[in-house]
């Protein structure tokens, strides 16, 4: 059985995987205890050794130090190749026309901020699709776009009575738009404090991960409720997710960290729905 060994200032812990047919068996602790056994059933070995293989990766990013006895530690398996990040937004050019529809279809869901939940989720879906038919742009770039984008995502940070926009609808704006757009909307929320915990841990979540392309993706997950109307079900959640994830993992690593020490750094602000998508990431 390997064994990996984490000894740094106060910690000093033992980490051992193994692998019985389709069952991953880890044994874990502090040094110098018996430690804790988990196992973890999966449909076949196949399943099994890609998560042996990818928590051993995870451990040694951590810092953890193989110190197998006996037996020299098999080689590391090779890195996958993972899938190209495909366009949130197929390609367009702006005609004048389809940024007027695109103006106007974001007053319209800004006067119905307050308004019966259905009619703004409506409106919103419809803002949404005509900024898609703009293929990506920045919003900023238009003069006819900017003012209303700009406040709706304040909108976000407003009391109930004076007609938030949802998270959850800003950020189907915003993944319609340049990932620019997303960082000015987080320093307006992280501006705003604790008045939207949800808005305000997604800020933070941008700014530690420090690539906007990938936060905005990573925020749309993280706001997303599965089992609303219209809304990812849980099994495009986790397809999304499986998707997104090595881009996620090899961004963090090439800076030296790991997706659960980057989860663990993120302060959800006691927001219930955001904790279960951040521990979801992990599983």
């Amino acid at each position: 059985m390997r064994r990996f060994e984490f000894v740094e200032g106060s910690s000093s812990k033992f980490w051992e995987p193994e692998l019985k047919g389709s069952t991953f068996i880890v044994t874990f602790g502090r040094i110098g205890t018996a430690g804790q056994r988990k196992e973890k059933e999966f449909p076949d070995e196949a399943g099994a050794r890609r998560e042996y293989e990818k928590k051993v990766a995870e451990k040694q990013r951590e810092g953890y130090r193989e110190v197998t006895a006996g037996a020299e530690a098999p080689p590391p398996p090779a890195t996958p190749q993972k899938a190209p990040l495909l366009r949130r937004v197929p390609r367009a050019t702006p005609t004048p026309e389809a940024v007027k529809a695109a103006a106007d279809a974001l007053a319209a869901l800004r006067a119905r901020l307050g308004w019966r939940s259905w009619e703004v989720t409506s409106r919103a879906r419809r803002a949404r699709r005509a900024l898609r038919a703009l293929g990506g742009v920045d919003p900023a770039a238009h003069p006819e776009l900017a003012g209303t984008f700009t406040a709706l995502m304040e909108r976000v940070v407003v009391a109930p009575k004076e007609g938030r926009l949802p998270l959850r609808h800003a950020l189907s704006l915003l993944g319609a738009v340049d990932a620019a757009a997303f960082l000015r909307a987080t320093e307006v929320w992280r501006r705003a404090g604790s008045a939207v915990p949800a808005a305000t841990a997604l800020a933070g979540q941008a700014t530690s991960l420090g690539e906007p392309e990938l936060a905005l993706r990573l925020g749309m997950l993280l706001a997303e409720r599965p089992g609303l109307n219209g809304a990812l079900s849980e099994e495009g959640w986790a397809k999304r997710w499986a998707e997104l994830r090595p881009h996620v993992e090899s961004h963090l690593s090439s800076a030296g960290g790991s997706l659960a020490a980057w989860v663990k750094g993120v302060d959800a602000g006691g927001d219930s729905h955001l904790t279960r998508r951040l521990a979801r990431l992990e599983a």
